[in-house]
């Protein structure tokens, strides 16, 4: 346990952001996996469409925060895509 009241202070802002951060993050992979089971389950549709639209935006905002990488937000909107062509060629 921390000793001075600023370090006090800092372990009580870390847990309050690692809060924030955690809870994006889980957002984040609901998102995908929505966009991902629907996708599975009924093919290519406007709903697929629209959930792969709201998967993308969280990802950019988690980017934004810098809750994710740019990169590696970059390369989870790709495999996205990525899935969106496969199931519209099959």
């Amino acid at each position: 346990m921390p000793i001075k009241s600023s370090a006090k202070k800092y372990l009580k802002v870390s847990a309050k952001k690692n809060l924030r951060n955690v809870l994006v993050k889980k957002k984040v992979k609901e998102a995908i996996k929505k966009f991902k089971d629907s996708l599975a389950e009924s093919g290519v549709n406007v709903k697929v469409e629209e959930l792969l639209k709201e998967a993308i935006k969280k990802i950019d905002r988690a980017s934004q925060k810098k809750i994710l990488k740019k990169n590696n937000a970059a390369r989870k909107k790709k495999r996205l895509f990525k899935n969106l062509k496969k199931a519209k060629k099959a």
